[in-house]
């Protein structure tokens, strides 16, 4: 899988805003995706301080969701850990990745913001345009909207939106009954109502999408056996 977008990864925080606010135009939120086999997750792994980053995708089975094929490298931070930036951080390793895979997947999910984001254009949003995939952003906590306390069952949802326009931007999504809900946006070709149904396909049992538990145990798995050595 190779970026189909020319990226530029040195750059000031100016020209990475200019950078952001030039690609948004680009996001598709509607869906322009076909069916779905085969899921990813990405993670990366690092202490803020760190000049390493570790990165990882892993491909699932969209329907059993057990590990299809992984992907995984360790590679020098090309940027600061600087918040609303993160995708200038986390993608060149993440790139790098994901051109070693021989499985393209349907669908990348990121544990991080698609369109809710300062800019409208997360880390969801820019891995999907860089590589013209279909991508949702799946968060744990929320960046810059607003919502309401969605119901306390497993499926219920509430709007997260922008305080100041009332721009709706994502969804507070109940993963399980009586634990704190996810913060799920489009990133790229995945419409609101298909990320929030993939977003439940894939948490059967846990709070965390499964593309992201495997991925996490993936990048710390990569740093731990770095560190071993």
């Amino acid at each position: 899988m190779r970026p189909v977008v020319a990226p530029s990864w040195t750059l000031s925080v100016a020209e990475a805003r200019a950078c952001q606010e030039r690609l948004r135009d680009r996001v598709i939120t509607v869906d322009r995706l076909g069916p779905v086999r085969t899921i990813a997750g990405v993670d990366v792994s690092y202490n803020v301080t760190s000049p390493v980053l570790y990165a990882a995708i892993v491909v699932l089975d969209a329907e059993s969701l057990e590990p299809i094929e992984i992907g995984g490298v360790e590679a020098p931070a090309p940027f600061p850990y600087i918040p609303g930036y993160l995708s200038f951080r986390e993608l060149p390793p993440l790139s790098q990745a994901m051109a070693s895979l021989k499985t393209r997947p349907d669908v990348i999910v990121c544990d991080g913001q698609g369109i809710a984001h300062p800019r409208r254009f997360g880390l969801a949003c820019h891995l999907g345009v860089l590589h013209d995939i279909p991508t949702i952003g799946i968060a744990k906590s929320r960046f810059v909207c607003r919502h309401r306390e969605p119901g306390k069952e497993r499926g219920r949802w509430a709007v997260l939106y922008d305080d100041h326009s009332r721009e709706v931007l994502g969804s507070v999504l109940r993963t399980r009954t009586g634990v704190k809900p996810l913060y799920v946006s489009s990133g790229h070709r995945v419409s609101l109502t298909t990320a929030r149904r993939i977003a439940l396909q894939l948490t059967p049992r846990w709070r965390q999408p499964e593309t992201t538990r495997a991925a996490h145990n993936e990048v710390n798995r990569l740093r731990l056996e770095a560190m071993s050595t």
